[in-house]
């Protein structure tokens, strides 16, 4: 395992100075999407894949993965939406195409929400029609698609995303805090593990998507000891957040980081 660092993370830096941020902390990855100062250009990716990939070169450190959005925000074109299949397939061909190019191991994107009209049943069975058709698509290329389960889809509980890992095969970027927030224990979330492809760390307790490091409740050595006892080899993106979504505009970002990384390095020592 090794440590990233999300570039979302830091909504003032461009890329060039999250990548500064991060080989100034000894991790030697980042997690680029299509957020704030750094974002990537959707239109470019998907206009000119390859170009868009050689725009990426100078930036001193390696880019574990990208987290694309096919609409605007949670709801826009998401998987659960009927009549978006062709659309998202026909996107996710230029995206892994870039990422190929970009020597991105994982491409992500969000498993849908509860749309108007909908029961979280009939979300989670558009959203299983059209991760089969993606992943016919995520075939042809290196890059491992993967899902985020997340506070306000469809898919808030382990046995739902189970059930869909179930009838997919999809793999997952698992990130602890959006099933903690909501209640879920540590021991319900851990069989998840088994299916990630990518892992977000960042602390959080009951009702709070985030919390300070001193007052969350993930065991992160634990944490680390199922992903290995996993078989887990991928990337662990440090990830706290300084946003508006579920009031997550109030920690020291870079302390919760270092925070987050020194508890990963004692573990990795002590291993």
């Amino acid at each position: 395992m090794r440590l990233s660092i999300t570039s979302w993370s830091f909504p003032a830096l461009t890329l060039k100075e999250v990548a500064g941020v991060a080989s100034t902390l000894g991790i030697g990855a980042i997690d680029v999407g299509l957020f704030y100062r750094s974002a990537l250009s959707r239109d470019a990716i998907l206009s000119d894949s390859l170009a868009a990939a050689g725009a990426l070169g100078g930036l001193g450190v390696d880019i574990a993965n990208y987290y694309h959005l096919f609409g605007e925000g949670l709801a826009g074109r998401n998987l659960a939406l009927p009549g978006t299949i062709d659309a998202n397939a026909r996107d996710l061909e230029k995206v892994l195409t870039f990422a190929d190019a970009a020597g991105i191991a994982t491409v992500f994107v969000l498993p849908g929400v509860v749309n108007a009209g909908q029961t979280r049943e009939e979300a989670a069975r558009v959203s299983a029609e059209s991760l089969r058709v993606l992943a016919e698509v995520a075939r042809g290329f290196r890059a491992t698609l993967a899902i985020e389960p997340h506070v306000h889809s469809f898919a808030e509980s382990p046995d739902v995303v189970r059930r869909l890992v179930d009838e997919t095969g999809v793999q997952l970027v698992l990130d602890y805090a959006h099933f903690v927030c909501l209640g879920y224990r540590q021991a319900e979330i851990d069989p998840l593990a088994t299916f990630a492809a990518h892992v977000h760390l960042r602390q959080a307790r009951m009702g709070a998507l985030q919390a300070k490091y001193a007052q969350g409740t993930i065991n992160f050595p634990a944490l680390f000891r199922t992903l290995r006892e996993a078989g887990y080899g991928g990337a662990l993106a440090i990830e706290p957040v300084h946003q508006d979504y579920m009031n997550t505009l109030f920690d020291d970002v870079m302390t919760e980081a270092v925070a987050l990384r020194d508890c990963f390095l004692a573990y990795e020592e002590g291993w």
